[in-house]
């Protein structure tokens, strides 16, 4: 998912994106990467964390950003990805994608955490920049709304299971579900407590369709 100028891709040296992820911790869905290129004249007010923001207020700058930023891409690895590769790579792999899918190439990438994926321009890892950097907060909310909405997508395809309440992470009432009900081809089968259910249930892990 991005956006593309009227004449395509376009070059430059001194814009800066900004990269996040959402989805590192659930047991279910992918990991979801967004990198933003917020537009220095025209600051969006209001862009923090997604932490620190409550869903309707996501939704609204979620559709603010993608309106007003110069460019923006939200890109994904899959549960496949995530258990073949681990976590850390598969996010890693998430956020290349994301940098890559935008209109505009930055000049310099400035990522959430302490690392950055292997990119064909400068990028710097800055520990809480979600918190420090607008265009980080901005890859945020975006990479969190859509993460959230292919979570209910998936609710909707498999339920009992909670997932558009907890989004995928190991709440009590998730792990319940997965020992009555079984593992969907949704969640992460690398994840200890995944796994300790498929252990736990043998033949019957898998949920009938």
């Amino acid at each position: 998912m991005n956006n593309h100028g009227e004449d395509g891709p376009a070059q430059t040296n001194i814009l800066t994106a900004g990269v996040d992820e959402a989805g590192r911790g659930p047991l279910a869905g992918p990991v979801v990467a967004a990198a933003v290129i917020l537009d220095p004249a025209n600051p969006l007010v209001a862009i923090r964390d997604s932490k620190q923001l409550s869903a309707p207020q996501r939704e609204c700058l979620s559709a603010r950003i993608q309106a007003h930023a110069l460019a923006w891409c939200v890109a994904r690895a899959d549960v496949a990805e995530i258990d073949r590769l681990n976590i850390l790579r598969a996010t890693l792999l998430a956020m290349q994608r994301a940098v890559a899918g935008l209109s505009i190439r930055p000049g310099r990438v400035l990522v959430d955490g302490n690392r950055c994926p292997n990119l064909d321009c400068p990028a710097e890892a800055i520990v809480k920049g979600d918190q420090k950097v607008p265009a980080i907060a901005a890859a945020s909310i975006l990479a969190k709304v859509a993460r959230d909405r292919e979570m209910v997508e998936l609710d909707a395809l498999y339920p009992g299971y909670g997932l558009a309440r907890h989004k995928g992470y190991p709440t009590r009432a998730h792990i319940a579900a997965l020992y009555e009900k079984g593992v969907t081809p949704h969640h992460r089968r690398s994840y200890a407590p995944v796994r300790e259910c498929l252990a736990a249930r043998g033949p019957c892990a898998e949920p009938l369709e």
